[in-house]
């Protein structure tokens, strides 16, 4: 069967001899509708993350039931699934609690499909346990398999935060792109606070708009941050969520951020922050979440159900991986991209 698949330091090549898999026990055998294409792949691709592991890429899936192990039960074919992404021990507290993201034995077993195991950007893809799975009912395999993290974890994040994103405040989302324009939707449907949008390019910060956010502001502009707070007034942005995770923007949520207020460090981009008492106002929360849980990724599914948030996607050929990519790294892409067999 045909995969893309991941042999090292920036060697990612589409292979079309892998043999199909056979489930066994509480596995799960999926025909993948799609596989969403992530910055954390380019993290694995160019910085060589996981080593000299070799496996097929792919950390946001979708499709249907092919075949089930003996053990399996709950699902048969042709049912139209998500993977969920993390995957923990599955008998831990946190994994227990349904947070396999934050699984206690998380450093013995991986990260999971596409992240150093075997994902989903094949014909087929194998996935280890049935508890991972979670259906999607009518929705499209194609378009929802970012929800499994491009909706997911921004979903986390912001939820943790609920209670402070009331009517009167303000809430800033910097980097408008696959986590960020799905995290405006959300914010939108969940909350009553106003939404400030930050990107670097003008046409993101319309799309932004479009998607319901209040303030737009380039964050690349000297003073973004005295733009933000002229918005916000003295009560400054409870909340901030950065899906960029670059030292500027980093310090951009700073600058921002009120007493008592939260911010969240979503994006990958190896950033930068020295604390010190002087830095942060008093009370001020600073986490960097990972993924979210399997329960949360049933609410995501919900959302996407009733219509309240949709991904923009861009559609590919496994065929054209590499320049996607290449696409990805230009930052070229809107929204999500999406390969499909």
């Amino acid at each position: 069967m045909k995969a893309v698949r991941y042999f090292g330091h920036k060697d990612v090549r589409v292979v079309n001899d892998l043999e199909k898999p056979t489930p066994k026990g509480d596995e799960v055998l999926l025909k993948i509708g799609g596989a969403g294409v992530c910055h954390s792949d380019l993290h694995i691709i160019d910085e060589g993350t996981v080593g000299d592991l070799v496996f097929t890429l792919g950390h946001e899936n979708a499709g249907w039931v092919e075949e089930v192990g003996d053990t399996v039960t709950d699902y048969k074919k042709g049912d139209a699934v998500l993977v969920y992404g993390p995957w923990g021990c599955g008998h831990c507290k946190p994994c227990q609690q349904s947070k396999e993201n934050y699984c206690n034995h998380q450093s013995e077993l991986g990260y999971g499909g596409g992240l150093g195991l075997d994902g989903g950007m094949s014909e087929y893809m194998l996935v280890p346990s049935s508890r991972l799975l979670v259906p999607i009912h009518d929705l499209d395999p194609v378009i929802a398999a970012p929800l499994t993290d491009a909706a997911l974890t921004p979903y986390s994040a912001i939820k943790k935060s609920l209670p402070k994103l009331m009517p009167d405040e303000f809430v800033v989302v910097i980097g408008v792109g696959g986590l960020g324009h799905v995290a405006v939707q959300i914010l939108r449907e969940m909350t009553g606070a106003a939404i400030i949008a930050c990107d670097v390019t003008e046409d993101k910060l319309e799309f932004a708009k479009s998607l319901g956010a209040a303030y737009t502001v380039n964050s690349k502009d000297a003073d973004a941050a005295e733009q933000i707070l002229k918005i916000a007034g003295i009560q400054k942005v409870k909340v901030v969520l950065d899906f960029v995770g670059a030292t500027p923007t980093i310090e951009l949520g700073t600058k921002i951020v009120s007493m008592d207020g939260d911010l969240t460090i979503v994006g990958l981009g190896g950033g930068y922050y020295e604390y010190s008492m002087n830095g942060l106002p008093f009370g001020v929360s600073m986490s960097n979440p990972y993924w979210g849980s399997r329960t949360e990724l049933m609410e995501v599914v919900g959302l996407a159900r009733q219509k309240k948030i949709h991904i923009e996607i861009e559609q590919y050929k496994f065929d054209q991986a590499n320049e996607v990519y290449d696409r990805m790294r230009q930052g070229k892409i809107k929204g999500r991209a999406v390969l499909t067999p």
